[in-house]
């Protein structure tokens, strides 16, 4: 990691204090709000699902933002309104306040990840990405992993004192990011060099890419699976096995740190889209498995399943985002990526409807249907691996026309 420039590590610590401030807080909210709050599953998943709606038309405009005014400004001030935002959490009652608030959550996370995501590719170069996103999620993954310990140990699901512990980390991390500001001026200025290119411009350029299209597509599906881990299996478990449901989440975080580097290095024979549908079969078989197991070592089994497909969907999603954006549009590629979480919006809200209709005893059921819609994904990854192959060839006859006419 040592020899990553600056910036990037930078960014990965940063990424480290923010995830570990919001693990700590955010997967017991859900718990919260039914246990503390008294509010219903259909409607905590609803506002759990906000933050996803917003994320997804966010994403776009503050990436491609940040490909027009630079990156810095939009990340200070991502990290200020969610420090804030953790501090209305704290002291919220309606159920209004908690939907308008989880839908400034999803604009905070919606305009740091992709603009974070941006910058390590900006600062790295293409031998160094596979290594350097995977240092990120490692990043993410050792917050996860202290986040939810200090969570519980706080009384995340009753007391919202941890809100207050998240908001005071963010605003420290934007204290860092507007010391950086000053610091890295060059960067800034490196950025003026690139074309100016409009919202419109933007948005034809991310849509005319048929491959990143059936990308975005397939990732709605796996994203929402994805979904469930915060919302769905949250609810699932509730605050009767609420040790349970910690354990598994700080298994997924275990599994990761142990894994993640070994099956990113054996998958990096394969294309990227290989991996992604690999990676959503993955998924889906964990989450039928959240369903039918009934002891903890099957569903450790199952979490080590569904973790396999988020190592492989994640990191290798990232990469192939950063390979096939132009310079001058990463903030939007990454940005468009926040498509997303239209399906994690709509997954949490299913989840909740599902568990409040059918209720927890028809876990088989419940999983099942959901397991379902996440190998959605899979025709999506397999026609835009597809595309890559032919556009690769053409590109190979092209290139050989070239050579022959000179």
């Amino acid at each position: 990691m040592w020899k990553f420039h600056p910036l990037a590590r930078g960014i990965i610590f940063g990424t480290f204090l923010a995830r570990a401030g919001f693990f700590m807080s955010l997967p017991f909210l859900g718990i919260y709000l039914h246990e503390a709050k008294g509010i219903d599953p259909a409607t905590t998943g609803a506002i759990l699902g906000v933050s996803f709606f917003v994320s997804t038309f966010a994403g776009f405009i503050g990436g491609t933002l940040s490909d027009r005014v630079g990156r810095f400004p939009l990340l200070f001030f991502s990290m200020v309104l969610w420090g804030t935002v953790f501090i209305g959490f704290a002291l919220a009652e309606s159920v209004w306040f908690f939907f308008v608030l989880n839908a400034l959550n999803g604009l905070c996370r919606a305009v740091f990840e992709p603009i974070a995501r941006a910058f390590l590719t900006d600062v790295t170069s293409k031998e160094e990405r596979v290594a350097v996103f995977n240092a990120r999620y490692f990043a993410i993954n050792a917050g996860g992993a202290i986040g939810p310990l200090i969570g519980l140990g706080l009384g995340a699901s009753k007391s919202s004192l941890p809100f207050f512990i998240s908001a005071l980390i963010y605003f420290v991390y934007g204290l860092i990011i507007l010391k950086w500001t000053f610091h890295y001026k060059k960067i800034s200025k490196d950025r003026t060099s690139l074309p100016d290119v409009s919202f419109r411009h933007s948005l034809k350029a991310v849509a005319k890419d048929k491959v990143f299209t059936c990308f975005l597509l397939g990732n709605i599906f796996v994203t929402g699976g994805y979904s469930h881990l915060d919302t769905t299996l949250a609810q699932y478990f509730g605050h009767q096995h609420l040790k349970v449901y910690s354990l598994l989440f700080v298994a997924n975080t275990v599994y990761i740190l142990l894994f993640q580097y070994p099956i990113v290095r054996m998958m990096k024979r394969f294309a990227a889209l290989t991996s992604l549908k690999a990676g959503c079969l993955l998924f889906g078989l964990g989450l039928f498995g959240f369903g039918v197991s009934h002891t903890l070592p099957l569903l450790m089994l199952s979490m080590f399943l569904f973790t396999a497909g988020e190592i492989l969907c994640f990191i290798i999603g990232d990469v192939l985002i950063s390979d096939i954006a132009p310079d001058h549009l990463r903030g939007a590629y990454f940005g468009a990526s926040g498509l997303q979480f239209l399906g994690q919006g709509a997954s949490a809200w299913a989840g909740g409807v599902l568990l409040n209709v059918l209720g927890s005893s028809h876990g088989i059921m419940i999983f099942g249907i959901l397991a379902g819609l996440t190998v959605a994904a899979f025709p999506f990854f397999e026609y835009g691996e597809k595309l890559s192959r032919r556009n690769k060839k053409l590109n190979s006859n092209t290139w050989s026309l070239e050579t022959m006419k000179s």
